[in-house]
């Protein structure tokens, strides 16, 4: 496993880049979407996290393309 820099989020949204079991992937996403969000609401406006909220906003980017490329996603038509 790859050393992490923000393993709070950055570990759930591994696991749904390398997911390959379409109804497990659906679950991950979530679970990474989630633990993105709550660390985006524990970050201090004032703190000098310009580089971790880079690298948020790279993750929902992939995130948002896992979903709109996902078979099981298309098919629910929950392509964003």
């Amino acid at each position: 496993m790859v050393n992490l820099r923000y393993p709070d989020w950055q570990k759930p949204y591994h696991d749904a880049l390398v997911e390959l079991d379409k109804d497990k992937l659906k679950v991950r996403v979530v679970a990474a979407e989630a633990a993105i969000f709550n660390r985006l609401q524990t970050m201090s406006s004032n703190s000098d996290s310009s580089g971790e909220m880079q690298a948020i906003e790279d993750a929902l980017a992939s995130l948002c393309y896992l979903k709109r490329e996902s078979v099981e996603y298309a098919d629910q038509g929950v392509g964003y």
